[in-house]
């Protein structure tokens, strides 16, 4: 497979040119995750209280052994939550991509956290018939300078649409800034061969929403006026990268500032 491979830096994922390895581009999630998200700081707490009410017994214990260790297991909760949650949602895409294949899956060999995702997921194939046109490839912004990673385009009722699949309990938002880049984008880079293709003109996107107890097709506007908001994000992605740690220069005056060890250091 001639895949574009990504590397992490500060938090962030950058793909890397294919034919020149010294261009690299953030991702898409990447740049998305620059807006702000105010909710999870709520979110975060509240499985940090509910992780102490839970494990009352086992906390208890482990502040009388080790405070500093209990606070790391409290303010932890939410990435317990989050990668249990993550782990689903790849096994699921996984299955999901071979199903549009055409691959056979055999429901006994599966786990029982995704059988029913892959039963909700051929049901809808059989109601939406969506015709595939590419499944799990990389898109590529030479003006922009972005990447990233789309779960299908296919042809819905004579559309041409964008469409990702979502495990999680609800469609936020900000998918519509995910979509948007990837509706947006120059070209696609196919994993087969690395050759570089148009993005095909489309009329929109969607998203295919599956939980244990049932699934649905929701439409997703990423329209220009959509698309607008994610290059304002990317602004924000090279200004929290790059310009905003060159703009307070060093004091050229000062009185009766005590100086931090850190300042004393840089000095």
């Amino acid at each position: 497979m001639a895949g574009v491979s990504t590397i992490k830096r500060g938090g962030s994922r950058f793909y890397v040119d294919p034919d020149d390895g010294a261009i690299k581009v953030p991702g898409v999630t990447s740049i998305v995750d620059k807006l702000p998200k105010d909710f999870l700081k709520y979110w975060a707490a509240k499985e940090a209280a509910e992780a102490a009410v839970t494990n009352w017994d086992i906390v208890s214990e482990l502040i009388k052994r080790d405070p500093a260790g209990a606070v790391d297991y409290l303010k932890s909760a939410h990435r317990r939550k989050s990668r249990a949650a993550t782990d689903l949602g790849s096994a699921a895409h996984d299955l999901f991509e071979r199903l549009a294949r055409g691959e056979s899956v055999t429901d006994r060999h599966l786990h029982v956290d995704v059988k029913p995702h892959v039963r909700w997921f051929r049901e809808f194939l059989d109601d939406v018939q969506p015709e595939f046109l590419h499944l799990e490839e990389t898109v590529w912004s030479d003006i922009h300078r972005y990447a990233g990673s789309f779960d299908a385009i296919a042809r819905v009722e004579g559309d041409v649409v964008v469409l990702d699949w979502k495990t999680s309990a609800k469609v936020y938002d900000s998918t519509a800034l995910q979509l948007s880049a990837y509706r947006y984008a120059d070209r696609i880079i196919r994993a087969a061969d690395g050759a570089s293709i148009p993005v095909p003109t489309m009329a929109g996107g969607g998203v295919f929403q599956v939980r244990p107890e049932g699934w649905q097709f929701v439409p997703v506007e990423c329209g220009p006026e959509v698309f607008d908001v994610f290059k304002a994000l990317r602004e924000v992605f090279d200004w929290e990268a790059t310009l905003s740690k060159r703009v307070v220069g060093r004091p050229i005056a000062s009185g009766g500032l005590e100086q931090t060890g850190t300042q004393r250091r840089a000095a």
